[in-house]
């Protein structure tokens, strides 16, 4: 067995077109689309729920990877419409590739975070884009 790497990264992204009550489909696909993109293997989901509660209007959505997981939550309802995106993985991956995904939100904000926490938790990289500005394209983000 390979030595675990244990990189998390966490987005905050605002969006134009965020998936809705009725894209749980889309989400799922979506979602598998994603863990094949980054080289993962999906064992369980992904699962989605459509939340109704006012002020927290949304999809949840989880699924279990071989390495880990990989969660997001949106709000729909919200002006501009918010995505949180969490992907925790024990494996080589490219964050770029998961910010590309997101693309299809139409983003035009993104904040991250992404972690090392091998043995403690260290920041690898840390940014903001917005859409006036040019994509992200880091080495630590192109290269995991």
């Amino acid at each position: 067995m390979e030595t675990p790497i244990h990189k998390h990264l966490i987005i905050r992204t605002e969006v134009n077109n965020p998936p809705g009550k009725d894209d749980q489909d889309y989400v799922k696909d979506w979602f598998k689309s994603l863990v094949k993109d980054i080289g993962m293997k999906l064992l369980a989901g992904p699962y989605c729920e459509y939340v109704e509660v006012a002020g927290n209007e949304g999809i949840t959505c989880v699924c279990i990877i071989e390495t880990s997981h990989i969660a997001m939550h949106v709000w729909d309802a919200a002006e501009p419409a918010l995505v949180q995106l969490d992907v925790y993985t024990c494996g080589p991956f490219k964050p770029i590739d998961v910010m590309n995904k997101l693309k299809e939100f139409d983003p035009v904000a993104m904040h991250w975070k992404y972690l090392d926490r091998e043995t403690e938790l260290q920041t690898v990289d840390i940014g903001i884009w917005r859409d006036s500005s040019a994509w992200p394209d880091k080495h630590h983000l192109n290269n995991g």
